[in-house]
Formats: structure tokens, sequence, C-alpha cells
């Protein structure tokens, strides 16, 4: 007869339990792993999956009660890490969004939004159309893949422990900058175009105000909007691969522990 002490089922449980609420937090984070039209129960299934892949590589788990003080804050802290790493790479597709964002309105594409089912809003077509190109950009470099080894590396740089240091949320709110300089960059061709465009449109109103700058002005600006982001979409590529590395990188350091404080 095979008996199993509560001691020997506790640690079991909680060996799986706390690495797989990290595994969860990036999985609800993460572009692609995160999108809604997957189901719940398949992004609960990979996290299981991925956890029972990683648990013979963990180091050693702490034995604490899992509804103790002590239980409920590791459980916590598990959770702000997956969401870290997660954060990190959904900025590159946010900057990407933004860039999108930018060279619709600029277009006059303001109007032809559709209902995104990843932020659960309205987004403009060209939004639409960047995010599918980031995201094949995004599976040709295997981020994928990325993703699931900067989950593994970081049960190695930050073990589940009481003391294994705690996400340094400046240093995360820096990364925020990466959606304005990426966005803004991605979007500058097409958006300074535009504004050369609406410049010479309004010179040339000035000139003959006979002419109907809604008439005229509206064709322009999409023919000449859609001209530049053809030409401006081979020279997407590279920024958005560099952005990408820089994404994963920062991955790597949101598990690595806070330095401690020396005084002198």
């Amino acid at each position: 007869m095979v008996s199993v002490s509560s001691a020997y089922l506790q640690a079991w449980i909680i060996g799986l339990i706390w690495p797989l609420v990290r595994v969860l937090g990036v999985i609800a984070s993460a572009p692609i792993f995160s999108h809604n039209a997957i189901p719940k129960r398949i992004k609960l299934g990979v996290g299981i999956m991925l956890t029972l892949i990683i648990m013979p590589t963990l180091p050693p788990i702490p034995t604490f009660e899992i509804y103790s003080l002590q239980g409920l804050r590791i459980l916590v802290q598990q959770l702000v890490i997956g969401l870290a790493i997660g954060f990190s790479m959904r900025l590159v597709f946010s900057a990407v969004d933004l860039a999108g964002q930018l060279i619709g309105m600029s277009m006059g594409l303001g109007f032809a939004t559709f209902f995104d089912h990843q932020s659960q809003g309205q987004s403009a077509a060209v939004n639409q159309f960047l995010m599918l190109l980031a995201m094949l950009i995004f599976l040709s470099l295997d981020g994928h893949l990325m993703i699931v080894t900067a989950i593994a590396n970081s049960f190695i740089s930050m073990p589940i422990s009481l003391d294994a240091g705690s996400i340094n949320p400046m240093k995360i709110a820096m990364w925020g900058e990466t959606i304005f300089r990426v966005g803004l960059l991605l979007a500058l061709p097409a958006v300074t175009a535009l504004l050369v465009t609406n410049m010479a449109l309004g010179i040339l109103t000035r000139a003959a105000p006979q002419l109907n700058l809604f008439a005229i002005g509206f064709p322009i600006t999409l023919t000449v909007g859609f001209f530049v982001l053809a030409l401006s979409l081979p020279g997407m590529l590279k920024p958005i691969e560099n952005f990408i590395e820089q994404a994963v990188s920062n991955m790597h350091q949101v598990a690595v522990p806070l330095s401690p404080v020396v005084k002198n």
C-alpha cells in the first residue's frame, strides 16, 4: 500500500503552483500568448505544460504553508515577475500600435476603425496592418521561443524565495519611453511626408481660395500616405527587429535580482 503524507503532497503542490503562477503571468501579458483569440483553456494548458517541463530544472523551493503570509507573499511575487517579463515585450507592440495611430491620423484615416479583440477597443486600419506585420516579424525571429527561454532563465536568476530580490519598478517605468520613441521613429517618414503635403495644400488654398480643400485634400493625403507607407515598409523591418531584440534583453534584466546597497 502506497501512503502519501500531507507534507509530501503540499511540497508537490507548491512546486507546481508557484512556478505556474509566474508562467501564467507571462502568458497573460506577453504578445501572441495573451491574444484574446486564444481560448483560456488553451492558455492554461500551455502554462501547465511549460511548468511541468521547467519543474525538473528548478532550484530547491522553500516549503512554506500555501495559505500562510509567506506563501501568499511568494505567490504575489511570482505573479509580478511574470507580468513584468511579458510587459517588457508588450512595449514594442504598443509602440507599433502608436506608429499606426500617428500615420492613420495624419492620412485622415482616423475614422476607419475596427474593433480590436486584443485591446477590447477601437483600432484604426493602419494600426491593424502594422500590428500584423510586427507579429509576423516576431514569429519569424522565434520570439515566442525567446519568451519561453526568458521564463526558464528567470527561475535561475531569480529563484522562488522570499529573499530572491524584487522587481525594480523604476527600471520598468523607464522602459515605457520605448513606446513613444519607437512609435515616433517608425511613423516619422509618413508623418513628415504628410506634413509637407498638408503645408503644400495650405499654400495652394491660400493662393487659390476658390479651390475646395476638402474635395482635393483628402484624396491627396490618402494617396501620399499609402505611397509613403509602401515605401517605408522595407525600412521598418530592421528597426522592429532591433527593438524586439532589445525587449528580449529587457526580459532577462527583469529577472535579475536587485544588488544590495552598500553603505560606507
